[in-house]
């Protein structure tokens, strides 16, 4: 009985032995490479920090005027449009011209305002403004809109307040619906907290399917994954040193990536537990290098591994809400969304960071991403070990 367990204890030791060394060579082959070490870094950095650097609202949007009155009220309208959503572009002597400056880009809105237009204010006439907007940025067209919209609507009503006599004490007496709203997890709203979070995990997906599928493939190329074949390891023995020492460079980078860019530099806040954060990343990781390993026993070299991760992850990035909210979509592709593990992951990653979030609240999100990882590891490493037979 005695001899049993040893034998049984002396088993369990050489194969977490063989593990454990097969890790480290896969961590030295990486630190190695050189232009690899400095790929995962500038990713996990610079890549986060030019991210967080993109604003996604309107910023001094260059204006235009074509104003044929020349009024008190005309200069009134045009002066409201001021940064730090517009800026004054000049002022324009035809229609044809802003026709031109939008053809050039050189301009995002054009203002005309009507001869006669403070006269018919005054007189209490309906009178009209024209606004013409480049939205070949649709973006930024349609922000351009809702603002100027916005403006010109507010000078409207101050106007009609003014001709009706309602100023000062005499507006108090006129019912008016006051909006008090609080933003809630972003108060300033700072794109740079959504941006560099984005990034962030973007680059972990990508990273989660190229580093494992990298290191099987570098095998291929060099020949070596005949040895380790004859060798007395195991299909397992050789899977997962690669995903386990890839799991550990990316949560390596991404406690950099945290603490050095997105707290760092950015300083958005990290509201929740960073050990679940951790945990789930690691999990996500584990998931994600299932499709690594399915990449790596299609390619022969890492060119085609490279183009392979690009095509599989380009509708794992559309499908997971990063660049698109999940309301702008058709509703077929609203429910093709939970086929991605990158829209399990961004929920759970946003909730615990910026929210706050634990178990809790998180757990069906964590229960689908668990789900859907397990598939994708297990088809990865099904189509790993195959190969070998």
């Amino acid at each position: 009985m005695s001899h049993s367990i040893w034998n049984s204890s002396g088993s369990i030791y050489l194969w977490w032995s063989r593990m454990a060394a097969m890790t480290g060579k896969e961590l030295l082959q990486l630190a190695r490479d050189t232009l690899l070490v400095l790929a995962v870094l500038y990713l996990f950095t610079l890549d986060i920090m030019m991210a967080g650097g993109v604003k996604m609202d309107l910023s001094k949007a260059n204006v235009v005027v074509h104003d044929m009155d020349h009024s008190l009220a005309s200069r009134e309208m045009i002066y409201r449009f001021q940064p730090p959503y517009f800026q004054l572009g000049g002022e324009i002597l035809d229609q044809n011209e802003g026709i031109r400056l939008l053809d050039q880009g050189e301009a995002l809105m054009v203002l005309d305002i009507p001869p006669r237009f403070q006269h018919d204010l005054i007189q209490g006439r309906p009178t009209e403004v024209q606004v013409q907007i480049d939205t070949s940025n649709m973006v930024l067209g349609t922000l351009a809109a809702s603002y100027s919209g916005q403006i010109i609507g507010q000078y409207g009503f101050d106007a009609a307040l003014q001709r009706m006599g309602l100023t000062g004490e005499g507006l108090a007496a006129v019912p008016m619906l006051v909006d008090r709203h609080r933003v809630w997890y972003n108060p300033n709203q700072k794109d740079s907290w959504f941006m560099s979070i984005s990034e962030l995990l973007t680059v972990i997906t990508v990273l989660a399917m190229m580093l494992p599928a990298a290191a099987a493939v570098r095998e291929k190329e060099r020949g070596t994954i005949e040895q380790l074949l004859v060798s007395p390891l195991t299909p397992i023995q050789i899977l997962l040193p690669k995903v386990i020492a890839m799991t550990l460079v990316i949560l390596l980078g991404t406690a950099l990536s945290l603490t050095l860019v997105i707290k760092g530099i950015f300083h958005a806040p990290m509201k929740g537990s960073l050990p679940l954060f951790f945990a789930v990343t690691a999990m996500y990781t584990f998931d994600m290098s299932g499709l690594g390993l399915f990449i790596s026993t299609m390619s022969r070299n890492l060119a085609q591994a490279a183009m392979m991760t690009i095509m599989i992850m380009m509708p794992i990035i559309l499908l997971s809400g990063a660049w698109t909210p999940a309301e702008a979509m058709p509703a077929g592709i609203r429910q093709a969304m939970y086929i991605s593990p990158l829209y399990y992951y961004i929920e759970v990653s946003y909730g615990i960071l910026l929210k706050g979030a634990g178990i809790g609240i998180l757990w069906d999100s964590l229960l689908g991403l668990s789900l859907l990882g397990s598939l994708v590891f297990g088809f990865g490493v099904w189509r790993f070990r195959r190969q070998f037979r």
